[in-house]
């Protein structure tokens, strides 16, 4: 079975490029990843469930992959919201969400706030309302570095990757690396994300606080499932059983030798966590 390439309009017009796998026999399942990922970070995920029945759609979010940048850099998160939104009413069913960070904030936006009742269940990956700041800053500090004059080679993004994620093993076959890299004309590899997602992103996520945010969370009538990576630098484990609580239908699980990056870092176990909580009566 191979992902068919796809793309959804927008209201604002902006064409996003998809992967869509899978017949759909027990339903939709939307994909969102994180901020400067794309759809490709799910292909495992998405292969998965579209072999246990599900139809799997892998987004590229605006600014991001093949999809279309925004001509005045608006990445605020509640856009991405939007833009889940209209995905979501293109589908023949209700789809559940699993969303990495940026991607999982939007969803739970969509329920606060932009359309409540689109979704039928929401898998958060490695986020949650008040993420810790630092690791957000480090994050952002990682994107911004090597924004404008790129990589000269493969390896050389690859070495910057490594020593970012230092306990993940640095792959010696780096063509996976390409997917998320444009080649220049000047010869040089940049991410295959607008620059302009970096400042823009920092505008506004959810229009307020983050303690507002969390908040409207609790009215929230559809079920919720945190994955937490266990080395995470977002989301600590008081945060996010804290979170889990507050919630109706909330249940979490945390990922042993994993960091933010949770679906890369152990695809095994957050497979089996996700399946697991899809195949609940009512997720």
């Amino acid at each position: 079975m191979s992902a068919t390439a796809s793309a959804f309009e927008t209201r604002t017009g902006l064409k996003l490029a998809a992967d869509v796998e899978g017949g759909g026999a027990r339903g939709s399942v939307m994909l969102a990843h994180g901020g400067g990922q794309t759809r490709h970070s799910w292909a495992s995920t998405a292969r998965r469930l579209a072999a246990l029945g599900w139809r799997t759609v892998s987004l590229d979010l605006r600014g991001h992959g093949d999809s279309d940048w925004h001509p005045d850099g608006d990445y605020q998160t509640q856009s991405y919201a939007e833009d889940l939104v209209d995905v979501a009413r293109a589908l023949p069913d209700k789809p559940a969400l699993i969303g990495a960070s940026l991607g999982g904030l939007a969803g739970l936006i969509v329920e606060t706030a932009v359309a409540p009742g689109t979704l039928s269940s929401i898998t958060l990956v490695d986020i949650v309302p008040n993420s810790d700041q630092a690791g957000v800053a480090k994050i952002m500090g990682f994107m911004g570095e090597n924004l404008e004059h790129g990589f000269d080679s493969l390896e050389a993004a690859a070495d910057s990757i490594a020593a970012y994620l230092p306990h993940r093993q640095r792959p010696s076959d780096l063509s996976g690396l390409s997917k998320n890299l444009r080649l220049g004309a000047d010869g040089r590899y940049r991410w295959h994300w607008d620059p302009k997602f970096v400042t823009g992103v920092r505008g506004g996520r959810q229009g307020g606080s983050a303690e507002d945010f969390e908040l409207r969370c609790r009215d929230i009538d559809i079920p919720i499932h945190l994955i937490r990576g266990r080395m995470s630098e977002l989301v600590s484990l008081d945060a996010a059983k804290a979170f889990v609580a507050t919630l109706k239908h909330g249940s979490f699980t945390d990922v042993a030798d994993a960091g933010h990056m949770v679906a890369g870092d152990r695809n095994d176990v957050f497979l089996e966590a996700v399946v697991a909580f899809l195949d609940r009566p009512g997720a």
